[in-house]
């Protein structure tokens, strides 16, 4: 576990502290912090932090609203290199954004569908290069979440995602978070990986669905867990899935000039996701928003104990595929 999160206005207990205490609770029981942990933020408080290292600048954000930025989209709110005329993310919504929390129940109430972007969210600067939001337990799931965003020079962006269940609320045995990314107009929708078809392996792959909820879901070769639903009921994008399968994690996407590369720590729980059209219409460009997705799946999660992965994302001018594997393999040595 990482050491306790420094001290700040808007969240003045840790992690580390908020875990120790609730160990002292019964499982399942409400914890005594969480009212403390929903009122630290005193009023006024900014919703966002600006975060600037090397060819890189961002805006993190919680799901306030600011000026064009709209509400309910927490995460990146912009991604920029300084060699780029926009953000890769659209600016009305965000990119790397916390949009649900799964547990095969619940789906037909858009309140609860898109909990995470409901729920309370706080924002607090670290330093210039650092920030983290903290959503304390969600209204109907109770699943309380710390997400660390830091940019290292020249180009990257680390995330370090961390959760915890304070009740028993998987009926199906498992827990699922989904991180939606709405790019801005690429001319390229498609997302690339390693990996491939039927009897395939290790092929690069490119992916871009023709409809969005269409076959949406690519898992890892060794994935066999199968998340059930109730029939019936609304689709959804991580319902459906590709017969494609990863080997590799991570994935990449052209924008303009330039490439965003998003690497995983680990394979397991991991699924990458594709939308043709998820982050709706660019009117001036005559053209739609893709949205490169992924979630982490938890089976068989447990009350109290914490979960957790980590993103690294690299938005660079275009290079060849051996470069693409150069930063992947330098990565996994270093990590």
């Amino acid at each position: 576990m990482k050491p306790p999160s420094l001290p700040s206005p808007t969240c003045p207990i840790s992690r580390r502290d908020f875990l120790r205490a609730s160990t002292a609770t019964a499982l399942g029981a409400p914890l005594a912090f969480s009212s403390i942990l929903r009122a630290a933020a005193p009023a006024g408080t900014p919703g966002h932090a600006a975060l600037r290292a090397g060819d890189l600048t961002a805006v993190i954000g919680d799901n306030s609203a600011d000026g064009a930025h709209r509400a309910g989209y927490n995460g990146v709110w912009s991604l920029r290199h300084s060699a780029a005329k926009r953000s890769v993310f659209v600016p009305a919504v965000a990119g790397l954004n916390l949009e649900h929390i799964v547990t095969g129940e619940k789906l037909e109430d858009t309140n609860i569908f898109f909990e995470p972007r409901r729920a309370s969210m706080r924002c607090r600067q670290i330093s210039e290069s650092e920030a983290e939001l903290h959503q304390p337990p969600t209204p109907t799931f109770q699943v309380e979440s710390w997400t660390r965003f830091r940019l290292v020079a020249p180009h990257y962006l680390d995330m370090d995602f961390h959760c915890v269940a304070h009740q028993p609320v998987f009926p199906r045995g498992y827990l699922a978070l989904f991180w939606a990314s709405y790019i801005n107009a690429p001319a390229d929708k498609s997302m690339y990986f390693l990996g491939g078809g039927d009897g395939q392996k290790n092929l690069w792959t490119q992916f871009c669905t023709q409809w969005h909820n269409d076959q949406s879901t690519v898992r890892h070769r060794d994935d066999t867990f199968e998340m059930t639903f109730p029939p019936g009921g609304r689709d959804a994008l991580f319902k459906s899935l590709s017969r494609f399968r990863f080997d590799q994690p991570f994935f990449y996407g052209h924008f303009d000039d330039l490439m965003w590369l998003v690497m995983f720590d680990r394979t397991e729980g991991i699924r990458l996701t594709h939308s043709p059209s998820g982050g709706g219409v660019n009117a001036e460009l005559q053209t739609t928003n893709p949205a490169w997705d992924f979630q982490f799946l938890v089976p068989k999660p447990e009350v109290g104990k914490e979960y957790g992965f980590r993103v690294r994302s690299v938005l660079r001018p275009r290079c060849s595929r051996e470069e693409v594997l150069a930063e992947f393999r330098k990565w996994q040595e270093t990590k």
